[in-house]
């Protein structure tokens, strides 16, 4: 019988330390499966992962539970755990949902913002701008996150933040981005631009407007997405 081939998930994993800690062995999974390094429906073996880590079954099922909470994972009693995959309906919803939450958080982060969050914001944009030089999708999807959020956070409304970054976590083991051409992706990086200097010149209209004409590019790439790769699942879990 030929060797079994390693889970994707295992084979990402970076910690190898024997008896990691509950919170090590999460932060890692959710790292692993927040940077696309295990597509929606990739199996989440726990003998594996335990071996991996060099702890029992239990630290990893407790791990899994909290990323069932978060959207992340999926549990199957038949099938295991999986990353969890969504219908291409939750994902346009969720974009939806993380874009009215973006307009609330931008309201009243112009209003608040001072010299250090334009600081991170500018550096936020300059991450993001290499990696669309570099063509690095990875980094990509990682940058325009904390973009997104550099100019979100100075809202300093926690709650409303929380729910902004737990719906784009959920959106983003699909890493969209990678499944779209170039020229695409230098056209929504353009509107970060845009979105950086009405921020920066705390012009409130100029900044929903950019925004908007952002998310409604984001709209149409979601609905464009392949769905014969089986990251999407058919019907609602």
């Amino acid at each position: 019988m030929p060797p079994r081939r390693p889970s994707m998930l295992v084979t990402n994993l970076a910690n190898r330390d024997p008896g990691s800690s509950q919170t090590v062995i999460l932060e890692e999974l959710r790292r692993v499966i927040l940077s696309g390094g295990a597509p929606p429906g990739t199996p989440i073996p726990v003998d594996d992962v335990a071996e991996h880590f060099g702890v029992s079954r239990i630290p990893i099922r407790e791990s899994l539970k909290t990323l069932i909470g978060e959207g992340l994972v999926d549990h199957r009693a038949n099938a295991g755990y999986t990353v969890a995959r969504l219908t291409v309906d939750e994902l346009e919803e969720l974009y939806l949902v993380r874009g009215v939450l973006e307009s609330a958080a931008h309201s009243v982060a112009i209003t608040l913002a001072d010299e250090a969050d334009d600081a991170r914001a500018r550096e936020a944009y300059e991450a993001l701008d290499r990696s669309v030089l570099e063509d690095d999708l990875t980094a990509y999807h990682r940058e325009s996150r904390n973009f997104h959020l550099a100019l979100a956070s100075p809202c300093r409304m926690q709650r409303l933040l929380h729910m902004f970054e737990s719906a784009w976590n959920i959106t983003e083991p699909v890493q969209p981005m990678s499944q779209v051409g170039t020229p695409e992706r230098l056209r929504l990086h353009l509107g970060h631009r845009d979105m950086l200097a009405a921020f920066l010149a705390r012009d409130a209209a100029a900044l929903k407007a950019a925004t908007d004409r952002h998310n409604e590019q984001l709209d149409t790439v979601i609905a464009a997405l392949p769905t014969d790769t089986g990251i999407f699942r058919d019907t609602p879990g």
